[in-house]
């Protein structure tokens, strides 16, 4: 793969890269104008979301940083975005161009002070990882086989600046308005934040890999602050095949099965026991062992469920309480869901829009077990969001709903449902992780 030998860190580096993308995407429209006229109108949609969803990810992972996270992030969106743009920004989680191997050097010494090769006693500086925040290579220390990944230079610097551009595009898209819809972004703009420094994730690693050793067929490597800084983290290298690749080729329904549950597990007892849970759930972040077990490698996203929150959106997961009506409003207000500002017209539209929702996506939770194999339940949760995102009436209407913990917390459910279908799991046990 190309390797980069600079990265624009400046913000008018950055916002002229957004500008030149932007411009290919206009072109990408007129061709799409004239094309639609002496083809089909569905087929010419096609062509212009492979267009623009390779020249987007092709600006993007030239930027890097908290402008390709989001683009992670978007992939994760299965049920909004166009399949074009799902399958290009999934690139995202761990296959981008690496810094070239001076960069590399340049980078490691001006974040650590020192040269690598005085640090280890062998040091690759190719790397064989490249995801949306940093890079990571292959070292050796007295003996043990390490993981050392590099952030790329500029990215924690240029996060605020980064979001301010991509603002309108998402505001565009998910129909966001009102005076309150700052929150959303200061929320993701201090998770992207977090996610820069170094130490806190390892402080973070430690703790998850701590409260979560006992949980069967589930590894860990383990961290090494010693050779770690704000913007360097080792580890043990953990040998495995990447998630998605090991779905792309297993028949074994009893392993999938024994895999989905462990990640299963893994994070129900994060969510109700820690309280505190791993807010990226995406291929590049789990590995399958030789010995076919389930390696978290990454835990730079962890989000904190405050009591508030917590206990309303879970009891909304009870079927006898999606079917109350007195309790369902009262929640959907805990939420901030609906608020006391709203027209009739509006809580009539958004009390039937989240009934219908959770009625669906909370079904795992209603059964002691559950076919997360199940075609047609994520084939109604695909149908279900181009539903909504065709709503002519939902677009009248101020999109900016809910607490600010749903970005978070819904990205980790909708990424663990997706790498549960992924794996084609069948009879996952629900509360299993009770039972140690």
């Amino acid at each position: 793969m190309k390797t980069i030998d600079t990265i624009p860190t400046t913000k008018l580096q950055r916002a002229t890269k957004l500008v030149q993308t932007g411009a290919k995407v206009g072109v990408n429209y007129l061709k799409y104008y004239g094309d639609k006229l002496v083809s089909n109108e569905e087929e010419a949609k096609g062509r212009l979301n492979q267009n623009n969803a390779e020249d987007i990810y092709d600006g993007l992972k030239q930027l890097k940083g908290s402008a390709l996270k989001v683009a992670q992030m978007l992939s994760m969106e299965k049920s909004i975005l166009p399949k074009a743009y799902v399958e290009k920004f999934s690139l995202a989680q761990f296959s981008v161009p690496p810094l070239s191997p001076p960069l590399v050097i340049k980078t490691f010494k001006k974040y650590f002070g020192k040269h690598p090769n005085e640090l280890f006693d062998t040091f690759n500086a190719t790397s064989v990882n490249a995801a949306s925040i940093g890079q990571v290579h292959q070292a050796f220390k007295n003996g043990q086989k390490l993981a050392v990944k590099i952030q790329y230079p500029g990215v924690a610097e240029s996060i605020s600046s980064d979001l301010t551009m991509v603002k309108p595009i998402a505001i565009k898209m998910f129909n966001i308005k009102g005076k309150d819809s700052d929150k959303y972004f200061q929320e993701v703009e201090n998770k992207l934040i977090e996610e820069t420094d170094y130490l806190l994730e390892i402080d973070q690693s430690t703790a998850v890999v701590d409260a979560c050793q006992h949980i069967p067929n589930l590894i860990f490597p383990q961290y090494y602050k010693s050779l770690s800084s704000e913007r360097i983290i080792t580890m043990d290298w953990m040998q495995g095949e990447h998630l998605s690749e090991f779905t792309a080729h297993n028949t074994n329904e009893a392993l999938a099965t024994k895999i989905g549950q462990a990640l299963w597990d893994f994070y129900m007892y994060q969510m109700h026991v820690l309280r505190k849970v791993h807010a990226d759930p995406h291929p590049g972040n789990f590995l399958i062992s030789e010995d076919d077990k389930l390696v978290a490698i990454d835990f730079g996203c962890m989000k904190e469920v405050p009591s508030e929150f917590y206990k309303p959106y879970f009891e909304l997961a009870k079927k006898e309480n999606i079917n109350n009506p007195e309790i369902f409003k009262a929640k959907m207000f805990e939420l901030e869901i609906l608020r006391d500002e709203d027209t009739p017209e509006e809580q009539q539209f958004f009390t039937a829009l989240f009934h219908e929702m959770l009625s669906l996506f909370t079904q795992p939770f209603h059964s002691e077990s559950f076919d997360f194999s199940d075609a047609s339940f994520f084939g109604k949760i695909a149908e279900l969001g181009e539903k909504y995102s065709k709503s002519t009436e939902l677009r009248k209407m101020n999109g900016n709903r809910g607490s600010k913990h749903f970005i978070y917390i819904n990205r980790t459910f909708f990424g663990l449902y997706n790498l549960m279908f992924d794996l084609k799991a069948k009879n996952v046990k629900i509360d299993h992780f009770k039972s140690f």
